[in-house]
């Protein structure tokens, strides 16, 4: 148990580092929640910052939630007999996605967790038997939002509500049923102020 709970708190941490942030700061000297949407995320980071510094901190913010996952599986999942591989995937999983989107280096204010939710997808098709069709098809689906949309918000948010369905049809365990179900919770709750503005039709293009 001691193993799983510094697992969680290790997840949390590197969850919790705000690359968009720190790229704000270390690049242009700026906070880069007082510009754009105030999000501490790779979109806000691309229209802040620019095209290069956005897709490194999207770069970085999946490599968090896949270092969290696959590594501390590889470290903890040995050692401890009495949970499964995949249960620990979850349970890391949810605490790295945690850390991104309420960081306790900004005072529990981070970003949406679209991309260190694909880092922990990821990292998951390696321990669970058909993530990976269910992860191509939300790439499938969200390019294809997107490209008709431009809107990186409602792409995310339409994508996270078939990922249930997705792992329903492709037949995933039910913890990861649930799981699926509690992402697109999250990515729901984190998309509030955008899904307000969609339905005044004020959500903004990326270009």
């Amino acid at each position: 148990m001691p193993r799983i709970i510094l697992g969680i708190i290790i997840s949390y941490l590197i969850g919790s580092i705000p690359t968009a942030y720190l790229f704000g700061l270390w690049l242009k000297g700026v906070d880069i929640r007082k510009f754009g949407s105030g999000n501490v995320g790779a979109t806000n980071a691309l229209r802040v910052l620019g095209k290069i510094p956005g897709i490194i901190v999207l770069l970085l913010d999946i490599l968090k939630g896949f270092l969290a996952v696959f590594y501390l599986i590889i470290l903890i999942a040995p050692r401890v007999t009495f949970v499964n591989t995949q249960l620990l995937c979850i349970v890391f999983g949810l605490a790295c996605i945690a850390g991104h989107n309420w960081t306790i280096f900004l005072r529990f204010k981070g970003g949406k967790g679209i991309a260190t939710t694909l880092g922990v997808l990821i990292a998951m098709c390696f321990k669970v038997t058909g993530m990976n069709i269910v992860l191509f098809l939300l790439i499938v689906s969200w390019v294809i939002i997107f490209s008709v949309s431009r809107i990186v918000s409602l792409a995310s948010v339409l994508t996270a509500l078939v990922l249930p369905v997705y792992a329903l049809i492709v037949g995933l365990p039910k913890s990861i049923i649930i799981l699926s179900i509690v992402l697109s919770f999250f990515v729901i709750l984190r998309h509030k102020a955008n899904l307000k503005r969609l339905f005044k039709k004020e959500e903004p293009r990326l270009f």
